[in-house]
């Protein structure tokens, strides 16, 4: 408790000082991140490596790779997007001046996962920093290697109280709730947000929720399906399925589907061999709690790939499995997981009739040729974003914002778009001191006709 409260108190006393207001506070401070991961990239890999089984090939594109890009683009950019910005000024208002404000919230709370233990952590940490806060970023106690190695960063390379990281389980993350933050940003399950958002709506402090959900994959007739197949096997299977815009399930066109099945078999015998629970390329599962929930999905369905699994080094094969109905538990929750349950169907309003008979999903996948149904499917679908005939790349874009909307998620980051989550806009009109409208002072003369007119003109 004495702890929390502590690091707290340091924060904001630190973010109390006003250095970290200065542009060029900011810009070194980046800098100096980036060269820590840089000197730290061997043990961040081998930390990952520990905790997720990841291969340095894996943890450089979908982690590493990732956070220098977005850290250059803030280093070229943050000088134009911290500036005020001049808006138009109403007639009535005329000679005075209207401006844009960009100020930090003050000091900001992060907690991240542990499927992307470095990215999750980085990439809200950078706008948050480069928007002129204080952060305590709260790792996952799943990622024990990575979390300590980040904490070892905070410590080595930034002053104490501007970047604090506290590790712990659930009664660390309790007792920070119970603190006073100026931000909360969140990645997490539903049910871990909700208990943020409880607990931010008591201090009347501003979130971001960064959710999962089950999200559609959508084959149509009419889709390059050897294409298809690669890509939805590559978005599907990437970190043994434990990505929170991962395919989730996939609904195909009944016209095709044996056409997928047969192409999807040959892209994962291609991708991770013939003995998958064995290939360098493919993740374990966190745990064993995770495990156990998974391969009770094994058992609806008629399995078309998969299903082996190793209990004592928790991995689970690249799984597909048809003859899934809505009413069968893996349709129930977001999965998770290296399983990809199979729904047909006939034709494309039936699909946006059951995708929005649902909770809206954090991402969703169109393949189709057919500008129409990618027009139907992007229209009359709410979802947070995704990609036609591709998976999972609209998150790697630092120019799209990645966000959540209903029960996945509220808020964006990436880019540009984090530098304005973590910023308040305040907003200043600097009045003409050499005109001034009488009409405006009581006692009230001008009729309402009058006035209506002068409201219409001005």
């Amino acid at each position: 408790m004495q702890e929390i409260k502590a690091a707290v108190k340091k924060s904001k006393d630190f973010f109390a000082r006003g250095i970290t207001r200065e542009v060029a506070f900011r810009l070194k401070q980046l800098k100096t991140l980036k060269g820590a991961l840089e000197e730290n990239e061997a043990l961040i890999i081998e930390a990952m490596s520990q905790d997720l089984g990841k291969s340095y090939f894996n943890s450089y594109v979908t982690e590493l790779g990732l956070v220098y890009k977005e850290i250059d683009l803030f280093l070229k950019n943050l000088n134009t997007w911290a500036n005020r910005k001049r808006v138009k000024t109403p007639l009535m208002h005329f000679g005075s001046r209207s401006y844009i404000y960009k100020e930090p919230y003050g000091t900001v709370l992060i907690f991240s996962p542990w499927n992307y233990p470095l990215q999750l952590s980085m990439l809200p940490l950078i706008g948050a920093i480069a928007a002129g806060n204080t952060v305590i970023l709260k790792p996952s106690s799943q990622t024990p290697d990575t979390s300590s190695t980040l904490e070892k960063i905070g410590k080595n390379y930034f002053p104490p109280g501007y970047i604090t990281f506290i590790k712990g389980g659930r009664e660390k993350s309790r007792l920070l709730l119970e603190e006073k933050f100026d931000y909360i940003f969140f990645t997490g399950s539903k049910f871990a947000g909700r208990k943020v958002m409880e607990a931010a709506a008591y201090h009347l402090t501003p979130v971001t929720l960064e959710l999962g959900g089950k999200n559609p994959c959508i084959l149509d007739r009419e889709a390059d399906i050897d294409l298809a197949a690669r890509r939805i096997v590559w978005g599907k299977y990437l970190n043994s399925g434990q990505t929170c815009i991962a395919p989730d399930y996939l609904l195909v066109h009944e016209g095709v589907k044996e056409e997928f099945f047969k192409k999807a078999k040959g892209y994962i015998q291609k991708f991770y061999g013939d003995k998958p629970l064995e290939s360098p390329d493919f993740n374990q599962i966190i745990n064993k709690k995770h495990f156990e929930r998974l391969i009770k999905y094994l058992h609806k369905g008629r399995l078309i790939t998969g299903g082996n699994f190793d209990k004592d080094r928790l991995y689970i094969s690249p799984t597909i499995i048809d003859q899934v109905t809505w009413e069968d538990p893996v349709m129930e929750e977001e999965i998770f997981g290296p399983i990809l349950p199979v729904l047909e169907y006939k034709n494309i309003q039936e699909v946006v009739e059951w995708v929005n008979n649902r909770s809206t999903p954090l991402a969703l996948y169109i393949f189709s040729n057919n500008k129409k149904v990618q027009k139907t499917i992007l229209e009359k679908i709410q979802f947070g974003g995704g990609c036609v005939n591709d998976t999972l790349f609209h998150a790697s874009s630092p120019y799209l914002p990645f966000g959540g909307l209903g029960e996945s998620g509220m808020g964006a980051y990436h880019g540009e778009t984090s530098f304005n989550t973590f910023s308040h806009e305040k907003s200043i009109l600097k009045s003409s001191t050499f005109t001034d409208f009488a009409f405006r002072y009581p006692p009230y003369k001008l009729n309402l006709k009058l006035l209506k007119k002068v409201f219409k003109w001005l």
